[in-house]
């Protein structure tokens, strides 16, 4: 494993880190909702352009999955300019993959890197374990994720994602 920060610009996801973002997106030909109250999705983990009734073959999924990583290694390095560990970068690459480029650029985490905080910008990545829902099953007040404002509630698979990306972040676990 690498032990040297890199200037984030000479930065790419690694081929591992790629292969560990398909397999835990998943594959779906046809367009879906993964979860009640989110977007349509298609392929792995394509949102982009996609509505009902889309469908997309496996070798188009995963050029869409290849041309959607440079969008977000693009939002990364536009956000982040403290140099980081590949395997840093392979983790906040597949945040911001799954959570989108603004909500990964507005969040703490770019602030708590520029300012060298890497381990707390690690920390950080457990926080986003909310996910859309309906009014029927959002969290309730005092339950992890409540808001008075928009409908959320704990997503499982976000709590486990979220302590992957904190594992590779942190450089305890490799893809």
């Amino acid at each position: 494993m690498n032990k040297m920060r890199i200037a984030i610009a000479a930065l790419t996801l690694s081929a591992s880190a790629f292969v560990g973002l398909l397999t835990h997106e998943g594959y779906t030909s046809k367009a879906i909702i993964p979860v009640p109250g989110d977007v349509w999705t298609f392929g792995f983990g394509t949102t982009d352009g996609v509505k009902m009734g889309d469908s997309i073959d496996p070798v188009e999924a995963v050029n869409r999955a290849h041309r959607d990583v440079a969008k977000f290694e693009g939002a990364v390095k536009q956000c982040v300019t403290a140099p980081l560990y590949p395997y840093e970068y392979d983790a906040y690459v597949q945040f911001a993959y799954n959570v989108g480029a603004a909500r990964f650029c507005n969040s703490s985490i770019p602030t708590k890197l520029n300012a060298g905080q890497y381990e707390a910008a690690c920390k950080t990545l457990l926080e986003f374990t909310c996910g859309p829902a309906t009014q029927t099953t959002r969290a309730k007040p005092g339950q992890p994720c409540y808001s008075k404002t928009r409908p959320l509630r704990q997503l499982r698979g976000l709590v486990e994602r979220r302590k992957k990306e904190y594992a590779l972040c942190s450089g305890s676990l490799t893809q």
